[in-house]
């Protein structure tokens, strides 16, 4: 074999040395595509666990209580008790989940189609206008702003049948109240009117 020149022996080595650069290079590109392949295998992953949370998260708020009214249904009504109820269900519906009107529930004097408050009670009186359960006696309680009649308003000092037929139709037409305090904002009543109120409703 001839012997190679010192020139032969430099470019060949600039080419070996040209090929292991290319080498190198090539074997860092497969590096970092694998590496930012791994990368983003997480990261795809990632990306759908919060949708799958979000959607979680949206059934607790659809199923939550949060917006959820708390009544106390009493008087004529089969199984009185405190019950929650979806926000902007009617008297009609606590009713209904109390187990129904009895057979001496004077429904009439009661606004069935009056939306619930939070806190509210909800009476349902018997014969006479009285607000006790079947197979129970007359009480003299406090009476309940959410089903109170003209009749029952009449019973409170300083208030009269206009009045109180003024207090049914402002109820009526706010869909219910929340408080007593409410009542201030009609006419004709005054403080010592509302201090009345405030010792014989209640929400």
């Amino acid at each position: 074999m001839p012997e190679l020149s010192r020139a032969q022996i430099a470019v060949y080595g600039a080419i070996a040395v040209a090929l292991l650069l290319v080498g190198a290079r090539a074997v860092r590109g497969e590096g970092g595509a694998d590496a930012s392949f791994a990368a983003g295998a997480p990261s795809g992953g990632s990306s759908s666990g919060p949708s799958s949370s979000g959607g979680s998260g949206g059934d607790f708020a659809i199923s939550g209580e949060a917006g959820d009214v708390v009544v106390d249904v009493t008087g004529a009504v089969e199984d009185p008790g405190v019950y929650r109820l979806p926000a902007g269900s009617r008297v009609d519906d606590a009713v209904r989940r109390a187990g129904g009107a009895t057979a001496r529930a004077e429904l009439e004097a009661v606004n069935l189609a009056a939306k619930l408050a939070d806190g509210q009670q909800v009476v349902v009186p018997g014969p006479g206008g009285s607000a006790v359960g079947a197979g129970a006696g007359a009480e003299d309680g406090p009476i309940s702003l959410g089903t109170a009649t003209v009749e029952q308003l009449d019973t409170i000092d300083g208030i009269g049948p206009v009045t109180a037929e003024d207090i049914i139709a402002f109820r009526d037409e706010h869909g219910g109240l929340s408080s007593v305090d409410q009542l201030d904002q009609l006419s004709g009543i005054g403080p010592a009117t509302m201090e009345a109120l405030r010792s014989r409703l209640q929400p």
